[in-house]
């Protein structure tokens, strides 16, 4: 998608003000006792308040309003019913259509106390995150945004989850353009003023680096166990810098 008017400017703001909201109020519930499951009601409920329905559902055929993937698992988690326990590393991914625009936003979060390899783990997709924002520009190369993630999840020790990547987002979850969380040197063609993309770095504290499908059908998790952390924005591209449509 290009935002190049008003109406879809204000759309997708409308969509991204929903991630926001619901974000914020998950990670507030996300608390030892409750259940993923639990999350995903609240969730489904906020979304009706505010006429947006869940994208994955009506795309994919999703079984949930939103993802909730915990410990090991990465992205596309089934929420549960096993409580969330201390030291769990919870990743709360929300992307619901609302009047016909899509936005797509993810955090992670640790449930108290956080073990210092948790929040530092947290800590690294968030940085690689702002990184990539430094070079998310109009006629800068597509290919930047995942040398810069790159570069600063290897320079805090992690793993990079190659196998998972960015995207276009907008009228449907999944748009052109691909955005690879790692430089990809054939990846030279230029952004451009108004392009909207979900930048989305995936880390792991494991060594790996593979990902596997669990038996749901849904669910990606690291092989080897590791913790695995994910942040997410949808962004518009501009001459200066993005504008995050979803903070």
């Amino acid at each position: 998608m290009t935002i190049n008017n008003e109406r879809d400017l204000e759309g997708m703001k409308r969509a991204g003000q929903v991630v926001a909201h619901t974000l914020r109020m998950l990670q507030s519930a996300a608390q030892p006792g409750v259940t993923p499951a639990e999350l995903d009601r609240l969730a489904g409920e906020l979304f009706a308040r505010h006429g947006a329905f869940s994208a994955p559902r009506a795309e994919y055929g999703a079984p949930v309003n939103v993802f909730i993937s915990v410990n090991d698992d990465i992205v596309h988690g089934l929420p549960t019913h096993r409580p969330l326990a201390a030291g769990d590393v919870v990743c709360l991914d929300v992307t619901p259509n609302v009047g016909g625009y899509v936005a797509d936003a993810a955090l992670t979060v640790a449930v108290p106390p956080v073990s210092p390899v948790a929040s530092r783990l947290i800590a690294c997709a968030e940085a690689a995150f702002a990184q990539a924002m430094k070079v998310a520009r109009a006629g800068r190369p597509l290919n930047g945004i995942g040398r810069a993630i790159e570069t600063e999840v290897r320079r805090r020790g992690f793993t990079l989850l190659r196998e998972l990547q960015g995207h276009g987002v907008g009228r449907a979850i999944h748009e052109k353009p691909d955005v690879p969380n790692f430089y990809h040197p054939a990846l030279k063609k230029p952004l451009h003023e108004g392009l909207v993309i979900a930048v989305e770095p995936m880390v792991s504290s494991g060594r790996s680096g593979r990902v596997r499908t669990l038996r749901d059908g849904w669910t990606l998790s690291t092989t080897d166990g590791g913790m695995a952390a994910h942040f997410e924005h949808t962004v518009m591209i501009t001459s200066g810098a993005p504008l995050i449509l979803t903070a």
